[in-house]
């Protein structure tokens, strides 16, 4: 009782705190400020925004990036964003509202007699993979008077916090064009290495700008005191060069002179990985490297990309407001809005470095173990892939397939992941991993189908027909009565005859014959459906419905969620009856904890994905709407309790001392979120 009424008081708190601000469409637990793959993923936590000017931006994992804006007006500094320690010299701005879309999070703020607004944009493009690649990001400031015409000086730095090496740190100023680029590096970083924090610690850091409406640009490296005073005394930065020590910042300012009207600098801020991944042993390169070999030139190309950036970003902004808030109400817009870089951010689109004709597609596990390409991870984005970019579920796959076929693999079941260790995509060789036959094995043949709905192309299919086939037997053998074995659900712990894994048996044997034609599989996947679905064996009668629902294993009146059954409506399979949809949807809302639907019965947390699936798979049911709002109001009111300063969690505390506060961070897996759209909507390419 008493960790509720703190809890209260803090989210009281915490409301009053930032009650002068308007926030739009919601204040989420944090804004994503350049967030575009696992290594350029700076956050601003929701609680700092009230005092945006002395904010704390954050890496993923939780460690300081240290990010500062300040202005000057008529002569006077303000300090706009992330500034420690500010100078007696200045004042801090302030903050007046926030703003977040899918692909931009807006501050504005007032200094003196003008407005300043930040925007923080990163661009998502679901089919330009040169666009998608670039591991930059947008900051444009834009100054507006209020009256008269005021004089604007624009300035900001960053430091040795994003190379993960604050000790040993190397700075280098250079200019390419018209472009001002300020590089930091790790000293002696071994390639493919991460800090504690896992920050890329090879990379090279970068930070640019050019001259625009007139503005005459200054560069600095220095100690803060130095850098940061001169442009407060004098609205310019020194152009003397210096070495650079810990605690130094790498400054650029912009001299606007007298504005009337508005005013806009723009930055790029960025984490260059020339060697992105190691896949079994050969380095792959960020995609966009195939068109632009050198950091400069894809620099100035992602400066000279924004109009086109910004055009493209603005349309899928509109799409995903216009069409979550059809599918589902305003709430799930704003879910789907907040999702949507998180998505992205935790993916590297990438090739050989001569070969563009091939692009592959790596994401980690962020939050958790840090794998490179967990089957298990990729498969709850499905319903976001199949949705929008259903090309994206080849990228993502084709890297575990090819080393698979090799040989090199030895198991006959479907691996894990293949890598440990982000971004080491080594393989398994020894078969040593996180076993999940049935798990992964089904996730593939699931996964190979919906993008050959989607899409209508059935090379991949051929490709891989031996394996997929293997798979397929294997799940034959082994799948009805699954032995002791992980899941997906892994932090519950390994199953014997886990009834989850025997749906998903089915829906992926469906899904197998369905691929590739061959009736016989689909046949038994249902024959497993209709095993399953026995009383006694995969289903109990509850007593609050009074209807039958799927139990955690077979024999066991335990409850479970039953997400594993979304796909068979989703793609068509028909394996369940309706009866089966009707009865879960029914059950969820009566087994409901205080904040959401828990994993299983004896559990108190949540994972917002399979909630999410749950939703779409309850859709055409009796009680489909009521419940899917259920879901979607639940998992609304978590991202905008107040309590949580995380990127979006997709696991969360349903019950117990700690209702209310996300685990995870970060992962991509909100991708999930998208369920009741992909559901609605059908896929991407080909409306139903």
């Amino acid at each position: 009782m008493m960790l509720n009424i703190i809890a209260t008081i803090l989210i009281s708190s915490f409301f009053t705190f930032v009650n002068s601000v308007t926030f739009k469409p919601v204040a989420p637990p944090t804004y994503p400020l350049a967030v575009r793959n696992p290594y350029l993923s700076a956050w601003m936590p929701g609680n700092q925004i009230a005092e945006l000017a002395s904010g704390q931006p954050e890496f993923w994992f939780g460690n300081p990036l240290n990010w500062a804006i300040i202005v000057r007006v008529d002569g006077h500094a303000y300090d706009l964003f992330g500034v420690h320690g500010s100078s007696s010299s200045s004042s801090a701005a302030t903050v007046v509202s926030a703003e977040y879309t899918s692909t931009h999070s807006i501050f504005n703020l007032g200094a003196g007699s003008v407005q300043f607004t930040l925007d923080f944009f990163s661009p998502v493009s679901l089919t330009n993979y040169v666009r998608e690649s670039l591991p930059f990001s947008y900051l444009t400031v834009t100054a507006t008077a209020a009256s008269g015409s005021p004089n604007v000086q624009i300035y900001s730095d960053i430091d040795e916090t994003w190379t993960g090496q604050n000790a040993s740190t190397s700075a280098t100023r250079s200019v390419a064009g018209s472009t001002s680029i300020l590089t930091l590096n790790a000293d002696n970083a071994a390639t493919y290495s991460q800090s504690a924090d896992e920050i890329a610690l090879w990379a090279d850091v970068v930070y640019a700008s050019r001259p625009v409406n007139g503005s005459k640009l200054s560069v600095a490296t220095g100690s803060p005191d130095s850098v940061r005073g001169s442009f407060e005394k004098n609205g310019s930065l020194p152009t003397s060069a210096s070495s650079w020590t810990a605690g130094d910042v790498a400054g650029i300012a912009h001299d606007l002179g007298q504005i009337s009207g508005s005013k806009s600098v723009t930055y790029a801020i960025g984490v260059v990985r020339e060697n992105a991944i190691n896949y079994l042993g050969q380095a792959q390169t960020g995609f966009y490297r195939t068109e632009f070999s050198e950091t400069s030139d894809a620099l100035n190309h992602f400066l000279d990309d924004y109009d086109a950036a910004i055009e493209e970003s603005d349309g899928l902004d509109s799409t995903i407001q216009t069409t979550g808030a059809s599918v589902a109400g305003s709430n799930y817009s704003d879910i789907l809005a907040l999702s949507l870089r998180q998505i992205f951010g935790g993916v590297d689109v990438t090739a050989e470095s001569t070969n563009s004709s091939t692009p592959l597609a790596f994401m980690k596990e962020i939050s958790s173990d840090g794998n490179v390409n967990t089957i298990d991870v990729i498969f709850p984005t499905l319903p976001f892939w199949y949705a929008l970019a259903p090309n994206y579920i080849r990228l993502l796959l084709e890297p575990d397939m090819a080393y698979m076929a090799t040989g090199r693999w030895p198991r006959q079941f479907a691996i894990h992941d293949i890598g440990s260790n982000y971004p080491n995509a080594t393989g398994h060789d020894n078969g040593a991993e996180e076993d999940m036959p049935i798990e992964e094995s089904g996730n593939i043949l699931i996964l190979s189908y919906a993008y050959q709905l989607a899409t209508g192309d059935t090379s991949f299919t051929t490709k891989y027909s031996a394996l997929f086939k293997q798979f397929a037997d294997y799940i034959a053998a082994n799948g009805l009565y699954p032995t002791n074995q992980l899941s997906t659900t892994d932090g519950l712990g390994s199953f014997t005859n886990m009834t989850s894994l025997g749906i998903k048996s089915a829906v992926s044997l469906a899904a197998y014959g369905k691929m590739t034609g061959q009736s016989n599989y689909t046949s038994l996947g249902r024959s497993f459906a209709s095993t399953i679905n026995t009383i006694g064996t995969g289903i109990f009668t509850s007593n609050a419905t009074d209807q039958p629902y799927f139990d955690i294993v077979y024999d066991n009146t335990t409850w479970y969620m039953q997400f594993n059954i979304m796909p068979d409506k989703l793609l068509g399979l028909d394996v369940f009856n309706q009866s089966t949809f009707n009865a879960q949807s029914a059950f969820y809302p009566a087994v409901r904890s205080q904040a959401g639907v828990a994993i299983e019965e004896l559990a108190q947390w949540g994972k917002t994905d399979w909630q999410m699936w749950c939703a779409a798979a309850s859709l055409g049911t009796p009680t489909g709407n009521a419940t899917a709002q259920m879901f979607v109001d639940d998992l609304h009111a978590f991202m905008a309790n107040g309590m949580n300063t995380i990127p979006f969690s997709d696991r969360y505390w349903v019950d117990g001392p700690q209702v209310g506060e996300g685990v995870f961070r970060a992962r991509p897996t909100v991708g999930g979120h998208y369920a009741l759209w992909a559901m609605k909507e059908g896929p991407a390419k080909t409306k139903r």
